[in-house]
């Protein structure tokens, strides 16, 4: 049984700073739990007796047993499944880290839809990209709607967050950047190391980044010169702009 204390705590964590302050994210869902338990330290796990029956090797400092009401009235979903579980937040390491040469990395640039940015942390697993660089300006890949959209793949790539302009001068390889005045990326050369940046969903990729963008891409529409949307959505284009790359550069 879920006492009140507890519920509060998995309430709370949807906001950033109960998040910071506790050092735990929330997940919920079979996959998604199973997923994370291999790599994150699990707090806290809350299962139905169904499910704690068909995974008994589970391992937990501490586990409660719900009802499917219980656990409702703690879920962040609308439609809520059978389990839900409290990780540890990784640590946040001191030093500056830098782009893997001879790798794809990915940066965003102020995508702050949690949605897109699970979305596109789950594409970076897809297609082999184990880093994603964003600026301070992104979602949090912690809060749940984020953990949720990224169906276990924060479990594989890792998040950084820097300041995105000083980063990216400080990194020695291509630079990639989508822009409406671009090169066709289907007529473009390029190369297996590199940092594919994303803008957000409003404004593109900022002035002050696109400073830093040395190939200037364009994923052009069809037929061209008809009349068309004005913009594709960021996980969207990430996904188009990835699959090229590893088409032609694996």
């Amino acid at each position: 049984m879920l006492s009140k204390n507890t519920l509060k705590l998995i309430r709370s964590l949807e906001q950033k700073k109960f998040r910071k302050q506790h050092g735990l994210f929330v997940a919920e869902g079979d996959k998604l739990v199973e997923d994370l338990l291999a790599y994150y330290r699990c707090r806290l796990l809350v299962a139905t007796d169904e499910w704690l029956g068909a995974h008994p090797e589970i391992s937990a400092d501490s586990v409660v047993k719900v009802t499917p009401q219980e656990l409702s009235s703690a879920s962040f979903l609308r439609t809520p499944q059978h389990v839900l579980a409290l990780f540890v937040l990784p640590e946040e390491g001191n030093s500056y880290p830098t782009h893997s040469k001879g790798r794809l990395s990915l940066a965003l640039d102020g995508v702050q839809d949690p949605g897109n940015m699970g979305t596109i942390i789950r594409l970076a697993d897809w297609f082999g990209i184990k880093d994603v660089w964003c600026s301070r300006q992104c979602a949090d890949v912690y809060a749940p709607k984020t953990i949720q959209a990224t169906m276990g793949a924060i479990a594989r790539v890792s998040v950084h967050y820097v300041d995105l302009v000083d980063w990216l001068k400080q990194q020695d390889c291509p630079v990639y950047g989508t822009f409406l005045d671009g090169e066709n990326v289907y007529e473009s050369a390029l190369t297996h190391d590199g940092i594919i940046v994303m803008g957000s969903e409003g404004h593109g990729i900022s002035p002050e980044v696109r400073a830093c963008v040395s190939h200037k891409l364009l994923i052009p529409n069809y037929p061209e010169g008809e009349p068309t949307s004005e913009s594709l959505n960021v996980s969207t284009a990430t996904a188009i702009i990835c699959a090229e790359f590893r088409r032609r550069c694996r």
